[in-house]
């Protein structure tokens, strides 16, 4: 199997963890569930959950106790996309190709079911616990997925993003969004991965950083493609950055300086996994591929 198709294979894997844990629609609330499920099963590249288990895999975990993160770690970050989209943020009606939550659900349907999400994600992580006798490896997990998603991460970088919308953003500050905004729950996938595998703390603070590097050049990326991509590809329109008044490493510094920021931190990132040992190549050839995808 060439590297092309063990991604394929495990995406295909991810998106069936992500099916079994999915919400059950039942009595009054099935409408939520209903929105819940529209969102989780929109596709995507399921990069996080992907991450997740080829991190465990390098530091060869056991088990199935990883699985309930990986289904809890997409549910955070498609929360954190249905309420990106909502009028109030980006005003977003396509994703992935289709309608956004709140155009088929409603307004008031997507701001639920956004929080509905990350509540239920922590639902979901907590049912590792019958997955495992070794309570300490679910407890690390879930706190750092709580910290990398919360105030001091994902979450606190969106609400910088969203109140220096149009306005002027040092690098200092555009950078500190990127980390947050979007490489904390890449980090927080890669740790948790390492940590429920049973790596030791060095290990898993390389795996913090090759995740903040992965994720800026994701984000940095993303911006290109903003600007540059195939609409059908990516599912949504161009220049959405530009319509939101976004200011984004992009229009600071152009496509071409942008394109080298993506080329250094993979590099970094493809370092520091290397560092590790171990069967690591598949996870170099997704950063790889990551970096020079077209949607």
């Amino acid at each position: 199997m060439n590297f092309k198709d063990e991604l394929q294979a495990r995406t295909a894997e991810a998106n069936e963890v992500i099916k079994e844990y999915l919400p059950r629609s039942r009595g009054f609330s099935t409408e939520l569930a209903d929105a819940m499920a529209y969102s989780l099963t929109a596709g995507g590249k399921r990069i996080r959950p992907v991450l997740m288990k080829a991190v465990f895999d390098l530091f060869e975990g056991e088990g199935w106790i990883v699985e309930p993160f990986m289904a809890a770690i997409e549910m955070i970050h498609t929360h954190s996309l249905v309420h990106d989209d909502l009028p109030a943020i980006d005003n977003d009606d396509y994703r992935r190709g289709r309608l956004t939550t709140h155009k088929v659900y409603g307004e008031n349907m997507g701001v639920l079911a956004g929080d509905a999400l990350l509540n239920y994600a922590y639902e979901t992580m907590l049912q590792a616990f019958g997955l495992t006798e070794d309570y300490e490896k679910v407890w690390r997990a879930m706190r750092v997925i709580a910290n990398k998603t919360g105030l001091n991460g994902m979450l606190g970088g969106q609400c910088v993003d969203v109140r220096t919308d149009g306005k002027p953003k040092s690098d200092k500050m555009l950078e500190y969004i990127y980390q947050n905004k979007t490489s904390a729950l890449i980090e927080a996938s890669m740790m948790a991965g390492a940590m429920l595998a049973g790596a030791d703390k060095s290990e898993i603070a390389l795996m913090e950083k090759a995740g903040r590097m992965i994720g800026l050049a994701f984000q940095i990326r993303d911006d290109i493609l903003d600007v540059t991509g195939d609409e059908k590809k990516i599912g949504k329109p161009l220049h959405s950055d530009e319509r939101n008044q976004k200011i984004t490493y992009v229009t600071i510094h152009g496509v071409e300086a942008s394109m080298l920021e993506v080329l250094r931190f993979t590099r970094e990132a493809s370092v520091l996994i290397s560092s590790i040992g171990g069967d690591d190549e598949f996870i170099l050839f997704l950063i790889q591929y990551l970096m020079s995808r077209d949607k």
